[in-house]
């Protein structure tokens, strides 16, 4: 396959065919948390793909560069994790300076993207698949924006589930459960034109 498309498949396979959190229920908390409105949801999203793209760049240099080379590749668990909280903490420290209302709004959710499962998962389906840097990278952002993606439809339907006759025993997380079901299905459609797995 042609190096330079084979990135790109990717990019488009971790976007519609493989979502991160559709096809493998990888970063539910703050999806389900977080997902009550638009706004909040697009500046999550934002900083969950910047996060994943960036940390899935770096943890594939580290791994490459300096755990296999010193035979070290069985830390990878720890090193991503440390990477990721790094990296984190100085997104944390640029959304409080850029925006304060973005900042209250996501709340305890930001700093839980350190142990969001997606993140993680995406740097060891990297390591895991043989990905080359470029690959890494597409990989990672188009993780990133499946996510963003999965999350933004979310907040749109629950923000016209408001004013919606819901079934009392389907209030809440019942309804958004169903509806994450509903969206992994339709995102399923889209399985046999690419694939990464």
């Amino acid at each position: 396959m042609n190096e330079t498309i084979y990135p790109v498949a990717i990019f488009f396979a971790a976007i519609f065919t493989n979502n991160i959190l559709l096809t493998n229920y990888l970063g539910m908390c703050s999806f389900l948390s977080v997902s009550k409105e638009l706004k909040t949801s697009l500046g999550l999203g934002a900083a969950v793909t910047f996060v994943m793209a960036t940390t899935t760049l770096l943890n594939w240099i580290v791994y490459h560069q300096l755990l296999i080379p010193l035979k070290l590749d069985y830390l990878r668990f720890i090193v991503f994790i440390i990477v990721i909280a790094a990296f984190v903490q100085l997104v944390e420290m640029i959304i409080e300076r850029v925006s304060e209302g973005l900042y209250a709004a996501l709340g305890i959710f930001l700093p839980l993207i350190t142990v969001n499962c997606a993140i993680l998962g995406v740097s060891l389906f990297m390591v895991i698949r043989e990905y080359s840097l470029a690959a890494s990278f597409a990989y990672g952002l188009g993780s990133g924006i499946g996510w963003s993606l999965a999350i933004l439809a979310m907040a749109g339907i629950r923000q016209k589930l408001a004013k919606a006759r819901v079934p009392k025993g389907l209030e809440g997380a019942g309804i958004t459960l169903i509806i994450t079901g509903m969206m992994a299905l339709a995102f399923m459609g889209f399985t046999g034109m690419i694939n990464i797995s």
